[in-house]
């Protein structure tokens, strides 16, 4: 399968290959983190709220967090280029393309998850200065968050999660939205550049019908060291697609108490207590 006209193809980490307009956005680290921040369920039927083109959804088939995807999205340019992306990888009878507006579609099932990475920005907000397919994929022009809270609220099961990234000045619009529509966060992580930047993304897990009670990470550092490489935390995440125990409800953080040193930490830890007890695992006898 050949790009069009204004498309071009690449390959991602994880041996997919993807078609992508010149004009829209292109894959990053939010989209991948998001992938990664999903927990599989075997047999899962799963739904994504503005597919793009397609990339979310194949990862989450190929990663076996879902049996099955419907990849929503609203731009008709796009929903084509999500139903030919799934062609091109061969994940055409796990990933269904729906064409249309996540707060009017109807689904004939519910989902065991929802996951969006839906637009940061209020509509109007900031300079027009990209193309259509970008400003609409950035902006709150068909639908704001509330909408695509109602729209998850609505696909799921009992008990199903919702996943998302988002910005996090926007964190109590966001959970505010959650609330309203019976979806309780359950999870969160910040993510930051380094221990010295601001936060950047809020990832979080929602519940259909939880009780109250959230569990608040440890921040994910994208990079460490003086030359800013990506730290042991993210290597992981690319590596398995997905996080490390420290940031599942109940893992061990192992950080000190005053600053956190965030994920690195709790992975430190981890690792020196694995290598204790394999050396300690040479001789019984040893306390």
């Amino acid at each position: 399968m050949e790009p069009k006209n204004g498309e071009c193809l690449e390959s991602v980490n994880e041996g997919l290959r993807l078609i992508s307009r010149k004009d829209g956005l292109k894959f990053g680290t939010d989209a991948y983190l998001l992938a990664a921040y999903i927990r599989a369920r075997r047999g899962a039927t799963a739904v994504e709220l503005g597919s793009g083109t397609g990339i979310l959804s194949l990862l989450c088939v190929q990663k076996e967090k879902a049996a099955h995807v419907y990849a929503i999205e609203v731009q008709p340019d796009f929903a084509d280029l999500t139903a030919r992306n799934v062609k091109l990888n061969g994940f055409d009878a796990r990933v269904s393309t729906v064409c249309g507006d996540v707060r009017r579609v109807v689904l004939p099932e519910s989902a065991d998850f929802v996951f969006s990475n839906p637009p940061y920005w209020r509509a109007g907000a900031g300079k027009r200065n990209e193309s259509d397919a970008k400003y609409l994929a950035r902006h709150e022009i068909c639908g704001g968050i509330g909408d695509f809270c109602a729209a998850a609220a609505r696909f799921l099961r009992y008990g199903g999660s919702f996943y998302t990234v988002f910005l996090p000045e926007r964190m109590g619009e966001l959970f505010a939205a959650l609330e309203k529509v019976g979806l309780r966060p359950k999870r969160m992580t910040l993510v930051a550049p380094d221990p010295d930047s601001r936060p950047v993304l809020l990832l979080t897990e929602a519940v259909r019908g939880a009780l109250h009670g959230l569990t608040v990470t440890p921040t994910l550092f994208l990079y460490s060291g003086m030359e800013r490489q990506e730290s042991p935390a993210l290597r992981a995440i690319y590596r398995d697609c997905a996080f490390p125990p420290v940031f599942l409800p109940g893992g061990k953080s192992g950080a000190k108490t005053g600053k956190s040193r965030g994920a690195d930490a709790g992975i430190e830890a981890e690792q020196t207590k694995e290598k204790r007890e394999r050396t300690n695992g040479t001789d019984e006898t040893n306390p």
